[in-house]
């Protein structure tokens, strides 16, 4: 999931930060797309509004 989409559906960092008990400087800290384990925990907390998408997770296939 991104970051940017995270902090539109709650409004800002200071919220999401307040949903998930964490500071807004951690959150302010996340990359793009945001950690995999914040994803999932965002989805349930969301009820599936927000939802993981694991291609963003996946890396890409090096050729030999």
């Amino acid at each position: 999931m991104n970051k940017q989409q995270v902090l539109e559906h709650f409004g800002g960092t200071s919220a999401v930060a307040k949903v998930l008990q964490i500071s807004p400087a951690a959150v302010s800290l996340w990359p793009d797309p945001i950690p995999k384990g914040r994803a999932y925990e965002l989805e349930t907390v969301t009820k599936g509004q927000l939802k993981v998408d694991l291609s963003l997770y996946q890396k890409p296939n090096q050729a030999a």
